[in-house]
């Protein structure tokens, strides 16, 4: 059986004499002052001596004190580095910037299956419509960027998929409009999304059919608002499916002119992460969990 004084004396004794002050001692400590000097005192009497001169409310290591102190400094130092080495590596960072609606629609509903497949990397996740400099935004390690994809050096820039954009609204909204010919699209209710490089006129010329001289109807900047704005009704959403399998799934929307209607097929997503970073493998790991989840969802339909 070893021979040592009771571990959490030992343990106060070290904090006060490393910090040179059982007040400070007890904060580390998570203990009263009080507590660290009784502690304290317990130590003195199992080894029959003084380990620091209390005078005018100090105390002072002794010359025994100060030996004690030195070599439990250095065994503590031993144990903690080998609980280091034995515990799990702690979570490494991984910031992720994209839109709104693609954090909303897209990527946020996915993330669950990531996170359990990396439990070692935890994902900071931010949004904002505006375009976004990885060289001056350090703070961030992957940008999906949405739209044009953002050019400059030490960049690399890779396309999520080729993405479907279909006029898609509700089922009685399109049993109304019936059937979409050159004389009926002025019926057309267009919901017109702000940020989106996919214009109305794409897909008109797309499907043989003229623009309507009148504007679109009501407008949104966020792709998600669009996509809920035709689920209620209010008009016809020209918009990404990937920002709308939820609702097709469910029959909410549908495509307008039942198929017989063309869609539009652009590359809208990109991966964009520093050039120097690309072989970190937590952005390797999100590279191609992205991919995998983009292959899926286009295998599902």
């Amino acid at each position: 059986m070893r021979r040592i004084p009771s571990f959490p004396a030992l343990r106060a004794f070290e904090a006060a004499a490393r910090l040179g002050s059982f007040a400070r001692a007890s904060e580390e400590l998570h203990l009263t002052p009080s507590a660290v000097s009784h502690q304290v005192r317990a130590l003195e009497r199992t080894l029959g001596r003084a380990l620091f001169r209390r005078a005018n409310r100090r105390a002072i290591l002794t010359a025994d004190g100060e030996r004690l102190c030195a070599g439990l400094a250095q065994a503590f130092d031993a144990i903690e580095a080998l609980c280091a080495e034995l515990s799990p590596p702690p979570p490494s960072s991984l910031a992720v910037h994209c839109t709104p609606s693609f954090a909303a629609k897209w990527l946020g509903p996915r993330l669950p299956s990531f996170v359990e497949a990396h439990p070692g990397i935890g994902i900071r996740l931010s949004s904002g419509a505006e375009p976004v400099d990885l060289a001056r935004h350090e703070e961030i390690d992957i940008l999906i960027a949405y739209g044009r994809p953002p050019a400059g050096p030490g960049l690399t820039v890779e396309a999520l998929g080729r993405e479907e954009i279909a006029a898609l609204c509700t089922p009685d909204l399109a049993r109304a409009l019936g059937p979409i010919e050159a004389a009926t699209v002025a019926r057309i209710p267009r919901l017109d999304s702000s940020f989106s490089p996919v214009r109305w006129p794409d897909w008109f010329a797309l499907n043989g059919l003229p623009t309507p001289a009148s504007a679109p109807g009501a407008a949104f900047d966020r792709g998600a608002l669009v996509i809920s704005a035709a689920v209620q009704g209010l008009g016809v959403a020209l918009e990404s499916l990937r920002f709308a399998q939820a609702e097709l799934g469910a029959a909410q929307l549908v495509r307008l002119g039942e198929g017989r209607l063309k869609s539009l097929y652009r590359d809208l997503h990109f991966i964009c992460t520093r050039a120097r970073d690309r072989d970190l493998e937590k952005i390797r790991a999100f590279r191609r969990w992205l991919l995998e989840q983009e292959q899926e969802g286009r295998a599902a339909g």
